[in-house]
Parts: structure tokens; sequence; C-alpha cells
């Protein structure tokens, strides 16, 4: 006998109800804290509502970092959990009655319920929790970069205001030897009235011996014509700023070693593949998790939202990308990709192409940048039908798919450093012309 326990979780409590798969109540819903005295009475209850013969199933909802305890304790009693996603939860919840009745106590009710008549859940494993932590690193390692690249912005704004003629004296702004100078002299007046020998001292050390006197006299005769403005609060929120950045490089050299720490642990073979690092192939785990959950490459498609949902009704026949990923992990959707979204991998220039749809009829559709959802409905028509392609449309369907794949602003995230040979074996793709 299957005993089905549902877990709806919240901040400060859980709510609990147990049913086995005949049908019957063996505990009504009751409350327990977010507390380890709660986590035991939960137990004890499971354990008293069944027997060493039953089977058990713990569900609860993925409701990010409020489930992490609870969900720890369970698997750590060997108790087999499942993370269901909200948006099945709350679909099944609505087919199961008409009055649109939502409260936890209901909630607790539809999981246990849905673990007894979905036979296709797959339980929550080790290897996933454990994940976590290298989910939580490279994502945290994401915040701070993007972060820094926020300071680096004002940088360059500061640097315009105070001594624009700077930028056409180096390759970029943001590297050592500029930060040591600017630290040292936020201006183009303190830089005019710097001792040469400190500043040739100051740019050879920082530069590694790349910078010499020669380059210190052409930035201070700049800088002694310069139309800069000398605005102090500039000079101080420039120190200040350059200052943040170093801290935050500081901090992002830690994450990254914990993150080859953890990858070193790992030993997967993913960072085998030719254009995947230890960073990517850290990014492609974390979010991705345990890979046995995906039975074929395109349910791993669908859950990265790249495997397209077909509506038929009569004679009306649409296909749309539904991305699943967006549902299930919210967090994954928020990751901001580090390629423009409205950039293909051949420049921003709209494409063409023709579409069959029915009988004589066609449809000219404009596919802006690749990178709208709709946009891919042509892509996999034209791939799922080879037999009927132009030699037009082969043509484009190997340049559309590069763009899409590498530049999809809801996709996974890593894809944009792939080649396009890679994404296309690490999905399980094949062009068929």
């Amino acid at each position: 006998m299957v005993v089905s326990v549902g877990i709806d979780v919240s901040k400060d409590k859980h709510d609990c109800f147990i049913l086995n798969s005949e049908g019957e109540i063996l505990s009504d819903v009751f409350t327990i804290p977010n507390s380890l005295d709660g986590f035991t009475i939960l137990l004890q209850r499971i354990r008293d509502c069944s027997s060493s013969q039953d089977n058990i199933k713990v569900g609860l909802e993925a409701t990010g970092h409020y489930s992490y305890n609870i969900l720890g304790f369970l698997l750590d009693n060997g108790l087999p959990t499942y993370v269901l996603n909200p948006l099945r939860t709350n679909l099944y919840r609505k087919s199961l009655r008409l009055r649109k009745t939502k409260t936890d106590r209901v909630d607790a009710r539809t999981i246990a319920a849905m673990l007894l008549s979905d036979a296709g859940l797959k339980p929550y494993t080790d290897t996933v929790y454990h994940n976590e932590e290298l989910k939580s690193l490279t994502r945290y390692r994401f915040d701070k970069v993007k972060e820094r690249a926020k300071l680096k912005s004002s940088v360059s704004r500061l640097v315009c205001i105070l001594f624009p003629e700077l930028e056409k004296l180096t390759p970029t702004l943001h590297m050592p030897s500029v930060y040591a100078l600017l630290d040292e002299f936020p201006g183009a007046k303190q830089i005019a009235e710097a001792n040469l020998t400190h500043l040739k001292a100051i740019l050879h050390n920082a530069s590694k011996g790349r910078y010499n006197r020669d380059k210190a006299i052409d930035i201070r005769e700049s800088a002694r014509a310069s139309i800069g403005a000398v605005m102090p609060a500039k000079s101080l929120e420039l120190r200040h700023t350059i200052r943040l950045i170093r801290e935050l490089d500081a901090e992002i050299e830690d994450i990254e070693a914990a993150i080859q720490s953890i990858m070193n642990e790992m030993h997967s073979p993913i960072t085998t593949i030719p254009g995947i690092g230890t960073r990517m192939g850290a990014m492609i785990l974390a979010e991705v998790g345990d890979f046995s959950r995906f039975d074929s490459p395109d349910k791993l498609l669908a859950y990265a939202g790249m495997s397209p949902s077909t509506y038929q009704s009569r004679q009306l026949k649409n296909c749309y990308p539904h991305p699943i990923w967006r549902s299930a992990v919210p967090d994954t959707c928020a990751m901001r990709f580090t390629t423009p979204p409205s950039m293909s991998a051949y420049g921003p220039q709209p494409l063409l192409h023709t579409l069959q749809k029915s009988g004589r009829r066609a449809n000219i559709t404009t596919l802006r940048f690749l990178t709208l959802p709709r946009s891919w409905c042509g892509l996999f028509l034209l791939w799922r039908n080879p037999g009927s392609r132009t030699a037009r449309q082969r043509k484009f369907l190997l340049t559309a798919s590069t763009g899409v794949l590498t530049s999809s602003c809801f996709a996974i995230p890593f894809l944009n450093h792939l080649p396009f040979y890679h994404i296309h074996s690490f999905l399980g793709l094949t062009l068929n012309s």
C-alpha cells in the first residue's frame, strides 16, 4: 500500500496531510512549525500512519529557499521525496473542483492526491539536493559579476567627466594600470600636477613593466590639455568605485575557487567537451541538476523551453515554445544572459522566409533578431518536415538555428557561448537536410 504525504510549505509553518492509496485519510490536515521540533512531529506522524511494508511518498512544492530545510530533513531520514512544479499542482487542483478554492489545507490535500495519481513523477535525489551548493555558488558569482559590470559603467561615466582623453590613451579603462592611476590621481588636474617619476612608477608597477616613462609623459601632457571638469565630489566617487571593483574582483576569485573545488570532487566528464570549461560546466550541472531525470534529449529541450508545443483544434494548428524551465525554476529565468538578446549569431539583421501553411496559402514571417518566442514556430516546422524544404529554406534553417540556440532570451543561458555543433551534440539535435 502506498502512503502519500502532502506538505504545503510556507515560511513559518507547514500544513501536512496523509492519505493512502485506498483513499483512506490516515491523518487529516495538521500544522507543524518550521523548526526541528516540527520536523520531528511530522516524521513521527508518518511512522505512526505507515508500516514497514508500505511505500511512502512525500511531496511538496518547489518554493525556493522555504522548502530547503524540510527537504534536507526528509532526505536525511530516508523518505522518498517528490518536489512538484507549482504550475502542475495548481492545474491539478483546478481540475478537481469547479469552485476556485485555494487554501494551504487544500494545497496539502492536492499534493497528496497528486502523488497517488501521477505515476510519472520521479523522486528528488541526493544528487540534486547537494547540487544546490554548486547552484548557489554559480548564481552568486553571476550576481557579483553583474554588480561589477555596473560599477565599471560608473567608472567610464566618471572618467568621461574628469579626464575624457584618457580613454584614447589606453586599450581599455578597466585594467589594473588605469585603476591604479585613477585611484592615486582621480582627475585630469591631479595627473597634470603629478610628479613624473611617481606617475611612471605607478604605471610601471601596475602594468608589470608594460608602460614606461614615455606613456607617463603622454598621459600627463594629455591631462594638462584636458577639458575634464574639476569636481572633488566626482573624484571621490571614482576612488570609491575603483575600490569596490577591486573588492568584487577578490570575492569573485574566492567564489571561483569554491566552484573549482566542487567540480574537482564531482569529476564530471562535461568539461571534456570542447568549448566547455569549469565555469560553463558548473553552470550546466547546477541548472540542469540530475541528468537521470530526463529520459531523452527531447525532455531536456522541453525543460529548457526549446521544444515547441502543438495546439490543434479543427482546422487550426499552431506550435509555440513552452518554457517549462521558466515554470519549474523561476530563479533560472531570472539569470541574465551574457550577450544581448537582440543579437543573433550573425548580427541584428532580420531574416525573411516563406513558410507553406496549407494548400496555396503562404505567409511571410519576419524573424526579428531570432529571439521572440513566436519566431521559433517556422524554424521548428521546417525542422519537423525535412521533405518539404526548399533550398532557400534549408539555408535559412542552418542560419536561423545557430542564432536561436545561441541568443535565445529564455533558453538555457549558458548556450550563449557554446559553438553551434556543440549545442546540437549536447542537446541531442541533428540537422537532416
